[in-house]
């Protein structure tokens, strides 16, 4: 026994422990209501964005002065796991990834550091830098998205309307952590020239610019005091509207010229557009809500429709607000069929107590499972753990274990009481004798959760709350066992009629104490049975196959869609409006929103999100239902392939745990881009070669067009131009200049100088450009350059500062990434080796992310090895029968791999955390049995006969848990997510559960004997 009797101390102190009982039950009831609730558990996506831009730079400029002195201050942060950067021409973005078993809660300093670190060399990048920028909310998630289109309104117009809507949704709603933009055109003032007018009339761009923007600018023209007030003056000549342009004077050869006679002036959107948002194939702009870190989704959904209900009755008949995310529908959906599961799970067992152990005895377990769960529940809200997809799973798991302790102590009533005790001596008898043993097999159980609750990864800050409840459940069925269960065994158990003699074991129990005996007595055939099965086990292990997390069941699909590299988004519109046909053509979806030049927003926390590219799209379709789903995603797959042949296409559900994108990655690390495409090439054929990978391509290879244009600087020089003037000239004959701002009520519109439409510069045309120089006259570009055409790389990957280029693929379906990686190791290996120094295959994606999950979890093991064995010292204190229980854990190993097999399931990541917690359950039972088997000695009995004793008393509840286990599991078990773990216990308990009963008793007798008789005795 340990510690004073908590058993007798609640049947003495009655009133006040049902007190407490029922104090747990209404505080558990008001916290179950008020817990928080989310689709997945939240984790920290330990990776910060820099960005910097350098307006004209080339990609060699950019990479040499802008990226490398990034990179090289940015390689100094605390944690750094890696630096992924890709460069364009004029722009750089720098991913900053920490460790994964980098602590959460130091995450914010680090990236406090790294802008302190950055700002230090702000001063040493080239003029003209814009930035860095800084985004250190990389992992917020913006489950609430309404889009807006516009039915006979500008996009000005929509867009006012839209910003009306944000505002009140800032200020009615308080749960809103921040509102993003998605799809905005910002608008432009265009302020087209006539080249030969320009000319005509002698002016220089720069001095018309100049003119504009010193009539626009704003500055102080003082302040005259008075003995009375003060008196501010303001000077005029800012711009109010676009027309105002067009009265603006200049001064050529003595005259005062107009700008209206040289130019022209409009209003329009970016050109060319920003990225773009499509709904049902329909332009449109979307307000993305992001939830206040604590808050509970389903009451945000709550406001924000509430909201948008007042709101809508002040939008103008034509602004149409459309619901394309809505994460809290998604969470009450599937928090409504957890906790149907989590009931089922309920009923399951409480018909399983009834059936075997009676109406009174089955009503204590009963009443101990709903009092069991408060409690977890009430802490549960003490300790800020919501309720979700992995906190909901654990309740189920949880469920099926915690009865153990309650069927224990009832179990032992109830042998108690048919020896003649009394009620209060029999449940006092159940505390001193199985009290202790249940505790440390409690605390073995939790121990196996170990692994879970301090991996050091995303997978394990995913998957932390496992442990987390599991704990809380198994130490508060400890409690409930030892305080309540007496209490309520006292006023429902009944001792037997008086003279009623204990009835004699059943057919089922007379059979097994038969066959223990003949396993006892053939106890070395025993052993080697058990053995050749643990064998077949272990061989049987490399059939079953691995996944790390499996798709999601929610019925969106992601059409990832990348054109060719240097493609423009006029091009990815085109396309994506040809498979937005297609998709409205197969009557599947629900509904489906297209973001061109982007990706999509992070609705959903497992998302793999890449920076904005113009050849590269993603369309969210919400199919109709799950089986719509399917059907939609191999339609869609086949027929991407046949109508863009020249794209890289992916039709996919949503994942589950950490973001990883394409399943399939394996990066070609090199100090040469150029040695690295000819890797590539050869690495992309073997992956190409086999028949489970598919849609092969790189995340950079393709080099794009280019014309360069060689300037004689002597002729450039007689004309009187610059090389910089040049290329000004250029800029705003073929982009625009940026000369002044219009300022809009709250909004800013830029200005832009550029060459009318018909003299706006085509490839054709490059060379007649006529260029204006000093005296009035223009001259052609090409008399005094020339033109060639060349390539250039329009982005590239560098990784710990050496460029790093990924071969990605995709997976045929059924077909786990880690199969075709496993598949390809020997050939990647000889390959690897075939490279000169300093290049190397490193390999990424799922089996990456996965490994490190794993080894996170692995790291662990000894921790809970350690702890797992002093709690057996603890309670057993003999190295015999420690070494017994050590023996027969890796046994449910054999049970594990035979319902992975028989049932198809994939040994991933949660299914791993399931067999460790499995080892928890298997010590338990043998510590109980163990523990029991002692006490029959030290009455008396021979070992043999202690043996058979202990394990029929012990037989009814190992049987009774494991079956309660197995069934409490079944809602769970036909579950994507969970399914795994689930048939990993219920196969590998059962078996344990068996081998507990036959194994463990057949090598206890091979390891103790009874003592030989004294010299003397009769």
């Amino acid at each position: 026994m340990i510690g004073p009797n908590l058993s007798e101390w609640a049947l003495k102190s009655r009133q006040l422990t049902i007190y407490m009982m029922i104090v747990a039950v209404v505080a558990g009831a008001f916290a179950f209501i008020n817990l928080g609730r989310d689709e997945d558990p939240s984790f920290t996506i330990k990776t910060m964005l820099v960005t910097a831009v350098w307006p004209g730079a080339s990609m060699e400029e950019t990479q040499t002065q802008l990226a490398d002195r990034l990179e090289r201050k940015l390689e100094e942060t605390t944690g750094l796991d890696a630096l992924r950067s890709i460069t364009r021409p004029g722009i750089v973005t720098i991913y900053v990834d920490l460790q994964g078993t980098f602590e959460p809660d130091r995450v914010p300093a680090v990236w406090q550091e790294v802008r302190n670190s950055v700002g230090d060399i702000r001063h040493t990048l080239p003029q003209g830098v814009i930035g860095p920028f800084f985004n250190d909310n990389f992992g917020d998630v913006f489950g609430i998205i309404y889009g807006f289109t516009a039915d006979g309104f500008s996009d000005r117009e929509l867009r006012d309307n839209v910003d009306m809507v944000r505002s009140e949704l800032l200020r009615q709603v308080e749960g809103i952590s921040k509102v993003e933009w998605i799809g905005v055109q910002d608008e432009r003032i265009m302020l087209e020239f006539l080249p030969d007018r320009v000319a005509a009339m002698g002016l220089d761009y720069s001095q018309i610019f100049n003119a504009i923007a010193a009539q626009n600018v704003v500055r102080p023209a003082g302040v005259i005091t008075t003995g009375q007030e003060n008196i501010a003056i303001r000077v005029s000549g800012s711009f109010e509207t676009e027309a105002d342009l067009l009265n603006v004077s200049l001064v050529a050869n003595g005259r005062m010229i107009r700008l209206g006679d040289i130019a022209t002036v409009r209003r329009t959107l970016s050109d060319p557009p920003q990225p773009l948002l499509r709904i049902n194939g329909q332009r449109a702009i979307a307000l993305a809500i992001s939830m206040a870190e604590g808050g509970d989704i389903l009451e945000l959904g709550e406001d924000v429709t509430a909201a948008m209900k007042r709101i809508e009755t002040e939008l103008p008949v034509g602004v149409e607000p459309i619901l394309i995310s809505d994460q809290p529908a998604v969470v009450d959906l599937a928090i409504g069929d957890f906790t149907a599961s989590l009931w089922q799970a309920v009923g399951i067992i409480l018909v399983v107590s009834f059936l075997s152990l009676g109406v009174r005895p089955g009503s204590v377990v009963a009443i101990a499972i709903p009092v069991t769960l408060a409690v977890v529940f009430l802490v549960m809200q003490t300790l800020a753990i919501d309720l979700h997809r992995v906190s909901l799973g654990a309740l189920i798991i949880a469920l099926a274990l915690l009865v153990d302790d309650a069927m224990t102590t009832v179990d032992a009533m109830l042998r108690r009481l048919s020896a003649g005790d009394t009620i209060d001596k029999a449940a006092t008898f159940a505390y001193r004798t199985l009290a202790a043993p249940m505790l440390t097999g409690t605390l073995i159980t939790i121990a196996g959760f170990v692994p879970i609750g301090f991996a050091e990864s995303q997978a394990g800050e995913y998957t932390i709350s496992l442990f987390m409840v599991v704990a809380i459940a198994l130490i508060a069925s400890w409690f409930v066992a030892v305080l309540f269960t007496p209490i309520i065994g006292s006023v429902l158990l009944k001792p037997p009629a008086a003279g009623t003699a204990e009835p004699p074991p059943g057919p089922v129990l007379r059979a097994y104490q038969s066959f223990l005996r003949l396993a006892i007595k053939a106890r070395w055939l025993t052993v080697a049975v058990t053995a050749g099965f643990f064998v077949l086990g272990y061989m049987g292990l490399q059939f079953v196959d691995r996944q790390f997390f499996p798709a999601s069941d929610r019925n969106e699909l992601i059409v990832d869609f990348q054109l060719p590299r240097s493609s423009s988004i006029f091009a990815s519109e085109d396309a994506i409006s040809k498979i937005e046909a297609k998709i409205e053509e197969t009557g599947e979806a629900q509904f489906y929103t297209s973001y061109v030049g982007r990706n999509v927003i992070r609705f959903y926390l497992p998302l793999a999100i890449q920076p904005p590219s113009d050849h590269h799209s993603q369309i969210v379709v919400m199919a109709k239902d799950f089986a719509a789903r399917e059907r939609l995603e191999a339609e869609l797959e086949s027929w991407l392939g046949e109508a863009f042949p020249e794209a890289i296409s992916r039709v996919s559900p949503l994942e589950l745990g950490p973001p990883i994108g394409w399943p399939v990655q394996y990066r070609l690390v090199g100090p040469d881009p150029e040695v690295l495409r000819g890797h590539a090439l050869e690495l992309a054929g073997i992956i190409a070669a086999d028949p489970d990978a598919r849609h092969v391509h790189f995340d950079w290879i393709e080099p794009a067009r280019q014309v360069r244009i060689e300037v004689d600087q002597d002729r450039a020089r007689r004309v009187g131009l610059t090389s910089a003037q040049v290329a000004s000239i250029l800029n705003t004959a073929v982009s625009g200049t940026t000369v002044s701002q219009l300022r809009d009520n709250i909004y800013l519109i830029p200005i832009v100088a550029r060459a009318d439409e018909q003299d706006r510069v085509a490839l054709d045309r490059l060379s007649t450009l006529q260029v204006p120089v000093p005296g009035g006259r223009t001259v052609a570009l090409g008399q005094f350059a020339t033109f060639t055409y060349d390539q250039e790389q329009p982005f590239l990957w560098r990784r710990d500062r050496l460029p790093t280029l990924t071969v990605l693929a995709d997976t045929a379906p059924g077909v786990t990434p880690e199969a075709v990686v496993e598949k390809l190791t020997d050939k990647i290996t000889a390959f690897d080796a075939s490279l000169a120094p300093g290049y190397e295959v490193q390999v990424g994606g799922t089996v990456e992310t996965s490994a490190e999950s794993q080894e996170s979890v692995f790291a662990v093991i000894p921790v809970m090895v350690f702890l797992m064995l002093t709690l057996l010292m603890v309670q057993l204190q003999s190295f015999k029968d420690t070494g017994l229980v050590i023996a027969l854990l890796p046994l449910g190993l054999i049970g594990v791999v035979a319902a992975l097999l028989l049932f198809d399931r994939s040994l991933g990541f949660v299914a791993i955390l399931g067999i460790l917690a499995l080892i928890g359950m298997i010590a338990k039972n043998a510590v109980i049995l163990i523990a029991q088997i002692s006490d029959e000695r030290a009455a008396g009995l021979s070992v043999q006969d202690a043996v058979v004793k202990a394990a029929t008393s012990r037989f009814r509840p190992l049987l009774l848990t494991a079956l309660s286990t197995v069934l409490g599991l079944l809602p769970i078990a036909p579950t994507l997510f969970w399914g795994p773990m689930a048939f990993a216990i219920m196969g590998g308990l059962l078996v344990a559960t068996l081998l507990t009963l036959v194994f463990l008793p057949a090598v206890y007798t091979m390891l103790h004997r009874d003592p030989a008789p004294a010299s003397g005795d009769a």
